[in-house]
């Protein structure tokens, strides 16, 4: 998806309405949706490939240079004239958001679709550590394709890191690992989180449920916990320390939770950076990505 953003001032409320009006001085665009995590991946120095649909219009042009700007590479992009590119506005106003606009088409995409993005996959496996499936319940993650993708790479012996959508939480049967944040891991069991028991509990039990090797829960102020299979749980402790926007840490955590793993990590060590760089975004306004060099600052200064 496209992520705009629209900056400007706020210096008087609308006669028409108790609204502010926003004086737009700069507008910006920015790889938003899975395209972040793609984002995410280049800025710290790997290589990326992006799958998934943009419509036959402006919005899907623009992405598509945003994209090529960053050397991600858009062999998967399908161009669907029956869709419009999903894009996401934001008004902001002395840097604080004021109102967001979605304008996309969400239904479930054939079987069409569904081949083509498999073939391109299967041309490219080789050269893949691994493949992270970022979920934004926009219609591409179907049951048949997911099925199909985690088969492939699983006889291949490279990860699939999924980011969770509730909607579809009954489609992740057997993934490496599904991070999950706090809200998202309760609707997923139908249950609160009240106690750091209930939290051990429920990442226990995802793992369960998921038949993943591992689950990772993102725990806003208080970090994040790993679930993997046969071992002892380990929590994180948040590593921010200035909060501005939470736009798009979700996928800076398993951008960089992914690439740890893809260069030999541990998940545990894989974690701690991916907690690092989430440190990073946080305080940053809008969609945002963490260099190597932030992510190492952002730590000497802890």
């Amino acid at each position: 998806m496209l992520d705009e953003f629209c900056w400007g001032r706020v210096n008087r409320i609308s006669p028409e309405a108790p609204v502010p009006i926003v004086q737009v001085k700069t507008e910006t665009w920015r790889p938003g949706g899975a395209a972040n995590v793609a984002s995410n991946i280049v800025a710290l120095g790997g290589k990326a490939h992006i799958f998934g649909l943009i419509g036959d219009d402006g919005q899907g042009r623009r992405l598509t240079e945003e994209l090529q700007k960053e050397n991600i590479l858009t062999t998967g992009l399908i161009i669907d004239s029956g869709r419009r590119t999903s894009v996401k506005t934001r008004i902001l106003a002395q840097n604080q958001q004021m109102l967001r606009v979605d304008r996309e088409h969400t239904e479930p995409i054939d079987y069409e679709r569904q081949k083509t993005i498999l073939s391109t996959l299967s041309d490219l496996i080789d050269e893949l550590d691994g493949i992270i499936i970022s979920d934004y319940a926009k219609g591409v993650v179907v049951e048949p394709l997911f099925k199909e993708i985690v088969e492939k790479f699983r006889r291949k012996n490279k990860f699939i890191a999924v980011d969770p959508k509730l909607k579809n939480f009954q489609l992740y049967k057997k993934p490496t690992i599904i991070t999950p944040n706090t809200k998202e891991a309760e609707e997923a069991l139908g249950r609160v989180f009240e106690t750091e028991e209930d939290v051990l509990k429920g990442g226990v039990d995802l793992l369960k449920l998921s038949g993943s090797d591992a689950i990772l829960i993102t725990r806003s102020e208080n970090g994040m916990t790993l679930f993997v299979k046969g071992e002892e749980p380990i929590t994180i402790p948040t590593r921010a320390m200035n909060v501005f926007d939470v736009t798009g840490a979700g996928d800076t955590v398993i951008s960089t939770l992914s690439l740890g793993m893809a260069a030999g990590c541990s998940m545990a060590k894989a974690a701690e950076v991916a907690n690092l760089a989430a440190g990073v975004v946080v305080g940053k306004v809008g969609t945002a990505t963490a260099s190597r060099k932030e992510i190492l600052h952002h730590f000497d200064r802890l």
